[in-house]
């Protein structure tokens, strides 16, 4: 699946798990703000697998040190869909996320302790996320917008500490639906790439197990397939319509088709 896509999937995925105003599974709910900011944080963790691709948007958001950066986790997880795009490669983004949950600053005179850990992971994934869906056409800007919504829910939205991991997780998680979903398919159970018998190679589910240990159910066929896309186009309208219906929650301004969603 193609950047882009990966990153509007994971903004799909998170207006589904929170919003509970009948576009949503409300599975857990938080504030229209925590619905807009976690739309963008697990957007941006939607990429986060690609972290192991050279030409991935991660591997450009910063001059030379991105390329690096990539080309090292790219030889240490084993190349392209190999560690980063594992059941432990979840597990570990978890821990991850719970560790920077536990960085926290409280300067003198101020009520609430910053969340600096999670501040840090937030102003990275939507710096990501906002090129990724094009809000900024520059790198300099997407890191603006980063920054703004990561000091933000630091300093005025401290509740996030609630749901910054399961954001960040569910991110990451949705980029492996994503790949399971196309013909290059997983090593879920990376470092053990258990393969199929022979004969598993002449039945007609050869394609979801292959030789090399992959797993797959590749109905989107190739990444960015004509099937790919004409998933994207409803959740893109998805997202728009849950990131409208959080804004006029925020303001106050009713959103919604009469006899449908949000009325």
């Amino acid at each position: 699946m193609m950047g882009a896509h990966h990153a509007m999937t994971g903004a799909a995925a998170w207006i589904a798990v929170t919003a509970t105003a009948g576009h949503g599974l409300g599975l857990f709910p938080v504030t229209p703000t925590g619905t807009l900011a976690g739309a963008l944080l697990c957007a941006g963790a939607a990429l986060l697998p690609d972290a192991d691709h050279g030409s991935a948007t991660i591997s450009n958001s910063v001059p030379v040190l991105g390329k690096f950066v990539t080309s090292s986790i790219s030889r240490a997880s084993g190349g392209h869909r190999h560690g980063l795009h594992s059941f432990l490669a979840v597990a570990c983004i978890w821990i991850l996320a719970t560790g920077l949950g536990l960085i926290v600053w409280r300067p003198a005179g101020w009520a609430e302790p910053i969340s600096v850990g999670p501040a840090i992971l937030t102003a990275v994934t939507v710096a990501f996320a906002s090129k990724a869906l094009h809000l900024a056409k520059w790198w300099g800007l997407a890191w603006l917008i980063g920054l703004a919504v990561a000091a933000f829910i630091a300093l005025y939205a401290p509740e996030q500490q609630e749901w910054f991991v399961i954001c960040v997780a569910l991110g990451y998680a949705v980029h492996l639906l994503g790949d399971f979903l196309t013909t290059g398919g997983l090593p879920l159970l990376w470092p053990w790439r258990p393969k199929p018998p022979r004969l598993w190679h002449k039945t007609p589910l050869r394609h979801i197990w292959t030789s090399g240990g992959y797993m797959a159910f590749p109905v989107l066929g190739n990444a960015g397939s004509f099937r790919e896309w004409m998933v994207l186009l409803p959740l893109t309208l998805y997202v728009v319509y849950g990131g409208l219906f959080a804004v006029g929650a925020a303001t106050g301004i009713s959103v919604g088709v009469p006899g449908f969603l949000g009325r």
